[in-house]
């Protein structure tokens, strides 16, 4: 509790000029003083924070319960290859969430977390698979850059600003943020150069910075440099008369770090070969630092530049292997392909249908190698045969595109054919043809990954729920996880109808597995609100039942496909067959 007096309003607008006249001279003041509260009516609460820190270290609800085989599982459908890497991050990822939950309940002394060191060349699915691990999980996630340290010397307050984002991504929720994840990308632009000068001591200041919040540490959420806080104090002091020491703790916050590290395979090979093994004639190939980084040990970091205190505090490490073009033409062909989903998306806002042929996309796969950037080279790769496409073809009416091995070749002069008229039939049919092998590989990954879905989706991956699914999927080039969780909804979404119908008009309504298929269907072509949609599709509906009810006595009716397709003709041979 502090005993710090609390000024009155004068002082307070005193202050605040003070400070906003160092950082902005005399353009800017404030002079509002209306905005404080009565310095009198809370006397008595002088001191007193609305926030303690035993409240502030207490955990939220948590209910994470996967296993990493699950999360393992997951993460194989959106990254190729990197089998080692992705084992090692869903298990340990998910040990470290597991006993979170473990010490809400069983809280004891003692705490090693598992930070993360994830080490491998660019563009090989570092980020990306953190960024799907925290979506999974739904935890809070930041990502900074290690070199923003290292240009600014000594930063340890740019350190704690990536907790403060946390707190802002997880919408200021301190308890939630206390359990995210802060990734840390290029950790390797922060290692010290050694040379006859002694060491980097800027880069060696950074990684100083970093080592109470990857352990346990307090932050203060709110900070002097930081003008919007500073008004968010303002207004909580405006609101509750009290002056607020808002702080998140870092003990249970995971933090990930990775880089590429240009020949810290020297330095691993140089150990080995101090050591006897005689591994140094026979890795003088390109895969030497493929076979090299998975020997890495704490020592060889240090050597690298790193503080030991620092490489002390990250017990896990994933290597990363090179991708070859057989990966980077899996990436494309995968049907959750971020790349060729994306491009699709792009022409899709000017109404276009956009598919690509296997042999273009083994071509994109082969250049893209080339360029030696990863994953990433397939976007440059991609844009470069497009652009031309994309920035014209809104301007006709072509509505279908195949991108084929002869237009990623030479794009140019393909352009000049395609707008033909033979070659735009020819396209059509390809294009048709296309779009059915791709729903035709997608069921079949549905069937073999069924195990992996959530329960409550599972049901949709059988009959007459998937053809709709997979439909929605390739035609709307959507995440196929995303489309079977927004049916599983609009099938809640029905089911709530039918309850609804009955509690209100005293009529059981049950629609059967085929009129829900035609009703999702119909949702996901035109868009509908479900509710809305029933709504209008069944309006008045319930005077025509009452009337068979009034009849023949039966207040129970099953509605078909048919029912969907025409609900009011239902309705009338329904009623007709009452007086017959």
């Amino acid at each position: 509790m502090s005993k710090e007096k609390i000024p009155n309003p004068h002082e307070l607008e005193k202050e605040l000029n003070e400070y906003l006249s160092k950082k902005y001279g005399d353009r800017v003041r404030l002079s509002v003083p209306f905005l404080f509260p009565d310095h009198e009516s809370f006397k008595s609460d002088q001191g007193a924070s609305t926030q303690s820190k035993s409240h502030q270290v207490s955990a939220p609800s948590i209910n994470f319960s996967m296993r990493p085989s699950e999360l393992e599982s997951y993460l194989n459908e959106y990254v190729i290859k990197q089998e080692s890497a992705k084992e090692i991050l869903a298990t340990k990822i998910c040990t470290h969430f597991n006993r979170m939950r473990q010490q809400v309940r069983y809280p004891g002394p003692g705490n090693i977390k598992n930070n993360i060191l994830m080490i491998g060349p660019t563009g090989v699915g570092k980020t990306f698979l953190i960024k799907l691990i925290a979506q999974k999980i739904g935890v809070p996630f930041v990502k900074g850059d290690a070199t923003k340290f290292s240009e600014t010397g000594y930063v340890g307050g740019d350190v704690e600003d990536l907790v403060r984002d946390l707190v802002r991504e997880a919408n200021g929720d301190i308890l939630r943020a206390q359990y995210g994840i802060i990734y840390i990308d290029e950790i390797d632009k922060i290692a010290s150069s050694k040379n006859t000068w002694g060491l980097d001591v800027s880069r060696t200041g950074v990684q100083r910075a970093l080592l109470k919040p990857m352990e346990e540490t307090e932050v203060d959420l709110k900070v002097p440099h930081d003008l919007v806080s500073q008004m968010e104090a303002l207004e909580d002091y405006r609101k509750t008369g009290r002056r607020e020491k808002r702080t998140i703790n870092t003990k249970n916050i995971l933090f990930i770090f990775s880089g590429a590290f240009n020949d810290l395979e020297d330095i691993i090979e140089r150990r080995l070969n101090r050591q006897g093994i005689g591994f140094g004639a026979h890795l003088r190939s390109k895969d030497r630092r493929t076979t090299l980084l998975p020997l890495v040990k704490a020592e060889d970091l240090v050597e690298y530049g790193f503080e030991s205190e620092f490489i002390g505090r990250i017990p896990v490490i994933a290597t990363f292997e090179q991708l070859q073009v057989d990966d980077l033409y899996t990436i494309l062909n995968n049907p959750n392909s971020t790349v060729i989903n994306s491009k699709k998306q792009d022409f899709m806002a000017y109404g276009i249908d956009i598919r690509f042929e296997d042999g273009a996309l083994r071509r994109i796969a082969e250049l893209a190698y080339d360029e030696k950037t990863g994953a990433r080279g397939l976007i440059s790769i991609v844009e470069k045969v497009l652009i031309k496409y994309e920035k014209t073809l809104p301007s006709t009416n072509i509505k279908k595109l195949v991108v084929t091995r002869r237009m990623v070749d030479h794009p140019l002069e393909e352009f000049a054919n395609i707008l033909t008229p033979a070659i735009q039939e020819q396209m059509t049919v390809r294009h048709a043809e296309l779009v059915r092998n791709e729903q035709t590989v997608l069921k079949k990954r549905l069937y073999e990954i069924i195990n992996s879905l959530d329960a409550s989706v599972r049901f949709l991956v059988a009959d007459p729920y998937i053809d709709t699914v997979v439909k929605v999927a390739v035609e709307k080039c959507r995440d196929y996880r995303a489309v079977l969780e927004e049916a599983a909804l609009v099938y809640d979404e029905i089911r709530e109808f039918e309850k609804a119908f009955q509690e209100q008009y005293g009529i059981t309504i049950s629609f059967d597995e085929q009129a829900v298929n035609k009703i999702m269907e119909r949702v996901f072509e035109e868009e509908h609100d479900t509710g809305k949609f029933l709504s209008e599709l069944f309006t008045n509906y319930q005077h025509g039942l009452k009337l068979v009810q009034e009849r023949t006595g039966c207040s129970s009716f099953v509605l078909t496909e048919k029912t969907i397709e025409n609900p009011q003709e239902f309705l009338n041979s329904l009623i007709k067959e009452t007086y017959h």
